[in-house]
């Protein structure tokens, strides 16, 4: 696809939030393939538990789901967050990266452990990914703590239900009942998940760039778009704030607007 890799080389993260069974996983990996960025998903989790210091099984039950590969360590991923704030020593060179003693996660983590712990540093992990740039991010309430940051485009992949049962029967290797049920667990999860630790809902459009229903829309496609949508955005970096949203570069109506007549209602 022609795309300017330069404009959208500006660009520190995308974040994808997905319905289950959506795609959503999927794309994320193509879409980091095709821009040669790092996919940063279930490795948190990992890394998290490293830092904490906790059984992955426990940080499992923290999770936004459970990941059957929860154990598969990617050595890209391993030092993501401490390569962000790296400060080297004065007047010597070393590779190992470090962290600031102030954003240490023995810092981040209060005295009790636990939910709280896990959170403050997933947290982090996210938000150091994102300051070490060229990412795509999976999940983990990226378009929540990424947010306020115009350099990180926001994604929200979407599919009927049907359309879901379909692709995690065919990808997990279920029969309709048990991937109908599985996707609803998951939908719950999530929902519970999001409301929990971000006070919102993760199907609100307002937390997104771009909503993507793949219920006709085939996967390689969707990249694409994303990846038009991420130049889009590349090149309004530059554009101050009070310039920006739909009534950049319009003028005032010719005419009067009016509101759309409604009929009457009939007596009979």
């Amino acid at each position: 696809m022609d795309v300017n890799q330069q404009a959208i080389a500006a660009m520190h993260a995308v974040t994808v939030s997905r319905e289950y069974g959506s795609g959503g996983g999927e794309i994320a990996a193509r879409l980091a393939r095709q821009l040669g960025w790092q996919l940063v998903d279930h490795e948190i989790v990992v890394r998290a538990a490293r830092e904490l210091e906790v059984h992955e099984t426990a940080v499992e039950a923290h999770d936004e789901y459970v990941e059957d590969t929860l154990s598969r360590i990617l050595n890209r991923i391993r030092y993501l967050a401490s390569e962000a704030c790296t400060l080297p020593n004065a007047g010597t060179r070393s590779d190992e990266p470090r962290l600031p003693e102030e954003m240490s996660f023995t810092a981040l983590s209060p005295p009790t452990g636990g939910t709280r712990a896990y959170q403050e540093t997933l947290r982090y992990i996210v938000q150091a990914a994102a300051n070490t740039g060229h990412v795509v991010i999976v999940g983990r309430g990226g378009q929540v703590l990424l947010a306020d940051r115009r350099d990180v485009l926001h994604v929200r992949v979407v599919a009927p239900l049907e359309h879901r049962v379909v692709y995690v029967a065919r990808r997990e290797g279920l029969d309709m009942d048990t991937a109908r049920a599985r996707v609803q667990a998951k939908d719950r999860a999530r929902d519970r998940y999001m409301q929990t630790q971000y006070h919102c809902q993760h199907d609100d459009p307002h937390l997104y760039d771009l909503v993507i229903n793949t219920a006709v829309l085939g996967l390689d496609r969707v990249v694409n778009l994303i990846c038009l949508v991420l130049e889009s955005k590349a090149s309004r970096l530059s554009v101050p704030v009070e310039e920006l949203g739909p009534a950049a570069g319009l003028t005032r109506y010719a005419g009067q607007p009016a509101d759309f007549p409604v009929p009457p209602r009939s007596s009979s």
